[in-house]
């Protein structure tokens, strides 16, 4: 017998976040295919609506191949400013109603409620916080609610479009059993292949299969793999505080006020800790830039921003937050560069006006980065 500890996990997912804040933007656009992303022919789709999906459009997709699926598509560029707006709005929200939330993405967020359905019921408790959330938004939200963050999440996904899923207490099997083995989180195209190619086809027949054999299969991820399988997840709502924050620093052995120097200082740190965010797929919405003066006196000045982890974007922001901080034309003996209100996600999904090569290129250079290190590759300054 299989035990599961029996919690009250809650998973709630804007969707088509991006597609359906463009809707709310211009109610003309609900109901019809529509691609968020570049106008170019060599973008890509970040975002599609589910009437695109009917065409086999997904993102990540070309926009030329996606415009050939389904020609009268409509063509919207992101904006990434009104999507982290609406973002924290339904933070803001969750935060004010949950006693323990994660938000696991821009538009996604698990919350823990267990000892809840002692006093008010959950499903009662999560159904009226989803519909306060789209009443107080406009924006549409799907929820499942299970006994763990992996059943929950999956119960979610069923639901969508608009929808809620509750998977009570002890039925997690029964639930999974009937599904492709590809609904189940973290199994892509590849390990979905490996199993079809052996007759492994639903869940209920990987549930069945020996978890030495899929680990002589699989490796570790075999092991990872039954557990989902059989509903198993211990994986804890981790509290999510807007405060976390990466960040790097540098103190000058000589006080300068080198402005080359400077500057490819910055680029240096920069590219350093965007590359970190990238590695642990986050994203950042708020910039920081500190300066210590020669007399010692320190001075920060920081920047909300739209949701990214691109080097080109990071750059901008913070070279424009020091020439606006830079006012005393003293040395410099130290230099800072944090960024905070960190977020789960990765940095194709802001890359709306980008290209395919331009993703191509910070996978090209992430690749390189991650075999020799990051200080091998950075961009070169001259100003």
């Amino acid at each position: 017998m299989i035990s599961l500890q029996q919690r009250s996990i809650a998973h709630f997912d804007l969707d088509c976040f991006f597609v359906s804040v463009e809707c709310l933007k211009d109610s003309r656009l609900k109901g019809e295919p529509l691609l968020v992303g570049g106008h170019s022919d060599r973008a890509v789709v970040a975002a599609c609506s589910y009437e695109a999906r009917r065409y086999g459009i997904h993102s990540a997709m070309p926009m030329k191949t996606a415009l050939k699926l389904c020609p009268h598509a409509i063509v919207r560029s992101g904006d990434m400013e009104k999507y982290s707006e609406m973002s924290r709005t339904v933070t803001d929200i969750i935060a004010g109603e949950a006693p323990l939330y994660e938000k696991s993405s821009i538009d996604e967020f698990y919350l823990d409620l267990t000892g809840m359905e002692k006093y008010f019921g959950s499903l009662k408790w999560t159904s009226a916080l989803r519909q306060k959330i789209m009443r107080e938004t406009g924006l549409p939200i799907s929820l499942g609610l299970a006994s763990n963050k992996m059943v929950s999440k999956v119960a979610t996904n069923e639901a969508k479009p608009n929808g809620q899923r509750e998977v009570p207490f002890g039925c997690e099997k029964r639930f999974l059993a009937p599904m492709p083995v590809h609904k189940l989180p973290m199994v892509g195209r590849e390990t979905a292949a490996q199993l079809h190619r052996r007759g492994v086809e639903d869940v209920k027949t990987l549930s069945e299969i020996p978890v030495s054999l899929l680990e002589a299969w699989l490796g570790r991820n075999g092991i990872a793999l039954w557990n989902k399988a059989n509903g198993i997840d211990e994986t804890p709502v981790i509290p999510y505080h807007e405060q976390k924050s990466i960040s790097t620093e540098s103190t000058f052995a000589a006080d300068t006020i080198d402005m080359q120097f400077l500057n490819a200082e910055l680029v240096r740190m920069t590219e350093k800790i965007a590359f970190e965010l990238r590695q642990q797929d986050k994203l950042t919405g708020c910039v920081t830039v500190k300066i210590r003066y020669s007399d010692f006196e320190t001075v920060t000045k920081q920047m909300t921003i739209p949701y990214t982890c691109c080097d080109h974007v990071l750059l901008e922001k913070v070279k424009d937050l020091f020439r606006r901080l830079y006012d005393r034309r003293l040395l410099v003996r130290l230099i800072g560069v944090r960024f905070s209100h960190l977020v789960q996600g990765n940095y194709q999904i802001s890359l709306f006006d980008d290209t395919q090569e331009m993703i191509a290129l910070y996978q090209a250079i992430d690749h390189i980065k991650r075999r020799f290190g990051w200080q091998y590759l950075m961009k070169a300054t001259n100003v």
